[in-house]
C-alpha cells in the first residue's frame, strides 16, 4: 500500500480542513509573538508562532515551530511544498509539518486580500465514525452502543 499523495496546488481561498500534500505560494503579512509549549509526544519545550500569510484570494494563519520562526520574514513571498491544513480550536491553520519544505518564491506576491480571513471562520470538528457496528464503535459512540462495564460479552 502506498501512502504517497498527489500534491494539491492551492490558493489560500481553496484551503479546507484536513488537506494533505498542499503546495502553495504566499506572502507573509504579519508574525505574532513566539510562545513556548511542551510537546505531549516527547515532553520537550518548543517555540511556536502564528504568522498571517496570504495571496490575492485571502489570508490564513501559518504555524511556525522552532527554527522556522527565524527563517520567515514579513513582506517576503514563500513557496510551501507538501504542507497540510488542520483545525486548531475550530479555526483553519496551514502547517509546514515534518515533511514540508519552505523556500523563498521566485516571483513575489504584490497584493494580499486581507478581507477573506479563512482562519477567522469557525469550522465544526468533523465527527469521526468508528469501524462499523460489528467491529468497535460507530455513529460517534465510542462504546458501540453497549456499555462495556456491564459485560456485554463482546470481545475486542
Amino acid at each position: 500500500m502506498s501512502y504517497d499523495r498527489e500534491p494539491v496546488e492551492a490558493t489560500v481561498s481553496e484551503l479546507k480542513p484536513r488537506m494533505k500534500s498542499v503546495n502553495i505560494t504566499f506572502k507573509v503579512v504579519e508574525k505574532g509573538e513566539a510562545r513556548e509549549v511542551t510537546s505531549r509526544r516527547d515532553g520537550e519545550t518548543h517555540r511556536v508562532l502564528d504568522a498571517t500569510v496570504g495571496d490575492s484570494t485571502g489570508i490564513v494563519l501559518l504555524s511556525l515551530w522552532d527554527d522556522s520562526i527565524e527563517t520567515i520574514e514579513i513582506d517576503k513571498t514563500y513557496r510551501l511544498e507538501n504542507g497540510y491544513t488542520s483545525l486548531f480550536q475550530g479555526h483553519l491553520r496551514l502547517n509546514i509539518g515534518r515533511y514540508g519544505n519552505i523556500t523563498e518564491a521566485e516571483t513575489p506576491i504584490e497584493e494580499v486580500n486581507t478581507e477573506n480571513d479563512l482562519s477567522a471562520q469557525e469550522h465544526e470538528r468533523p465527527r469521526r465514525y468508528g469501524y462499523g457496528r460489528d467491529r468497535g464503535y460507530s455513529s460517534g459512540d465510542r462504546r458501540g452502543g453497549r456499555d462495556r462495564r456491564r459485560g456485554s460479552g463482546r470481545r475486542y
